[in-house]
């Protein structure tokens, strides 16, 4: 019996995932612990999850497994550092802080010193981890696997192909050429400065026209191999003067990558405080547009390069879910893999399965495969039951009426019906998602037929961006009723049209463009969130719900006390924790 405990540790999305004889136990980000969004650092309370969840302690495991190779692409570093003039100040700080990261062990010894680690630390480089993380937990034998990313270890894209037991890496864009970057200093320019605030670019992306993608062709170049390359006058992060990746108190930040060159091709850059004019939708449609260019032109010469019809995702810009959605119409591939956790928290389970491909041979492959993102923590009826007795007075200050259903037809067809009226449910059940997406276990959830739904959502609780669409939750059998498409997205990344006819059937779900963030729900995946969508299918002849994370700005919530937390001190109507279901 081996366990092998996989890290990404001293970066944004921390996480922690435990691998026992090449099967997934357990993983969880460390954000959902410590609170802090996209915490970075190193992930102690995610450890103790894993090791909690499997039973045993860190000394019964074997390998620990991180997500990053100081080693890698060293020759090319140096080259980089002798040739492009950044001061040596700067290289230095930079090795000091990589050597803290570097000790592992000294990192467990200091944050669990109540157990002892005895096995092995294998360092494993970046996008070796990231194309790991969607090939060796896919459902394909064979695969080309796709890395594009902002950086790691050096290099920014990486390609290869994934043959049963084997994952070769045979191609790689280098520092300081990035989509990613490109994508986060475009992010930052239309005002959205916070680490991972591009999917709003990509929420707001259908509101502008594609007026600027020809002056954005002097920003990204195309080559015929598929890679691209930056024009570094427009771009920050390649001479070290300030537009570097650092995490400060579990915080990550990148600096501002843009120079004052970019306002020159774009116009003012937009203060974040300003309304958005239809300039800044419209460099938000040319960034998408521009993004999607170069990755199908990318994908285009894998696919001529290699003899696989099926492709495989990974790095921050698989969540790219606009772009991931026109995969099988705008390349030749025709099968689609994307885990859950397709960023760098994802880099974990790729450390992971690609130490065990490692110490196992070749044939080290198992027939594991992630159909379903449920791998974090659960909560007992007993730990239910004393969260919700601590808050009995809050409970009985807001009116609330607590009830038990044991049966959960019942409680399935009451929460349906509560949706169909309109009411906002707060949904706690089973182990917490893996990723950064709430999939039908730390949801709230809403009718999609209320064209108000939406409006809604962002008074009560969410308050967030009015152009940032809400998703929708569909019974997997029913999807080509509804959708363009007949395909299985458990994961809620790709975006889909929803058929002309439907739209206006489930407005709240409708993002401007016609499309939906899809989420494909089946029986055998998640029985209980099956019946719900099934129980409001048969009260409202729509077999949808809409759904969002269950959390108010901040962290999708863990435990039971926090999705109290937030039911109390937000205005939704319900909140179902496991089979107890609360009513203000």
């Amino acid at each position: 019996m081996t366990y092998i405990l996989g890290l990404n540790a001293y970066h944004g999305d921390a996480a922690a995932c435990l691998v026992k004889d090449g099967e997934l136990v357990a993983a969880a980000e460390e954000e959902r612990f410590r609170r802090i969004k996209h915490w970075g650092g190193f992930p102690s309370e995610s450890i103790r999850y894993c090791l909690k969840e499997a039973g045993i302690g860190l000394g019964d495991v074997a390998h620990v497994a991180v997500n990053s190779d100081n080693k890698a692409n060293r020759w090319r570093k140096l080259a980089y550092v002798l040739t492009s003039g950044v001061s040596p100040g700067y290289v230095i700080k930079r090795l000091r802080h990589r050597g803290d990261r570097a000790d592992v062990a000294g990192n467990l010894k200091r944050d669990l010193p109540e157990q002892e680690f005895r096995g092995i630390v294998h360092a494993v480089e970046h996008h070796l981890c990231h194309l790991a993380s969607a090939f060796l937990v896919s459902p394909f034998e064979k695969a080309v696997a796709v890395s594009v990313d902002g950086f790691g270890d050096f290099s920014s894209a990486a390609w290869g192909l994934g043959e049963g037991g084997k994952l070769s890496v045979d191609g790689r864009v280098y520092f300081p050429h990035s989509l990613g970057v490109f994508y986060e200093a475009m992010t930052q320019f239309i005002g959205f400065p916070h680490y991972g605030d591009e999917y709003k670019v990509m929420g707001l992306a259908p509101y502008g026209e594609p007026s600027l993608v020809d002056r954005m062709s002097d920003i990204v170049t195309l080559k015929n191999d598929g890679s691209f390359a930056l024009n570094l006058k427009y771009f920050r992060h390649a001479s070290g003067d300030g537009a570097n990746y650092s995490v400060k108190d579990g915080i990550p930040s990148g600096g501002r990558l843009w120079s004052d060159a970019l306002t020159g091709l774009l116009g003012p850059a937009r203060d974040p405080s300003a309304p958005l004019t239809d300039h800044h939708k419209n460099i938000a449609r040319s960034a998408q547009a521009t993004y999607e260019k170069a990755f199908f032109n990318l994908l285009s010469a894998l696919h001529q390069r290699y003899d696989s019809d099926a492709v495989v995702l990974a790095g921050g810009c698989a969540y790219n879910s606009v772009a991931n959605g026109k995969i099988l119409e705008r390349s030749p591939f025709k099968k689609v893999y994307i885990q859950s956790a397709g960023g760098d928290s994802g880099g974990a389970i790729g450390a992971a399965f690609a130490t065990q491909q490692k110490i196992g041979g070749d044939k080290a492959r198992t027939h594991f495969v992630m159909d379903h993102s449920y791998w974090g923590p659960s909560a007992t009826p007993e730990e239910i039951a004393a969260a919700i007795a601590a808050r009995r007075a809050d409970f009985d200050a807001a009116g609330c009426t607590i009830e038990r259903v044991a049966d959960e037809a019942s409680l399935c067809r009451r929460t349906a019906q509560a949706i169909a009226d309109g009411k906002v449910i707060g949904w706690f059940q089973g182990r917490m998602e893996w990723g950064p997406r709430a999939l039908g276990n730390r949801s709230i959830l809403g009718d999609p037929r209320r064209a108000d739904m939406k409006d809604i959502l962002n008074l009560k609780i969410k308050r967030r961006e009015s152009f940032r669409p809400f998703a929708p939750s569909i019974l997997r059998e029913k999807v080509k009723d509804w959708f363009e498409t007949d395909g299985d997205v458990p994961f809620m990344m790709q975006v889909f049209k929803i058929r002309e006819e439907k739209r206006k059937e489930i407005p709240a779900v409708t993002h401007v463009d016609g499309s939906g963030r899809l989420q494909t729900v089946t029986w055998s995946g998640n029985p209980r969130y099956a019946r719900l969508i099934q129980s409001f299918g048969d009260l409202t002849g729509v077999p949808i719900v809409l759904n969002t994370s269950f959390n108010e700005n901040e962290p999708v919530v863990c435990k039971p006390e926090e999705a109290i937390d937030c039911f109390l001190r937000t205005k939704m109507d319900v909140l179902v924790l496991g089979d107890t279901y609360i009513s203000r």
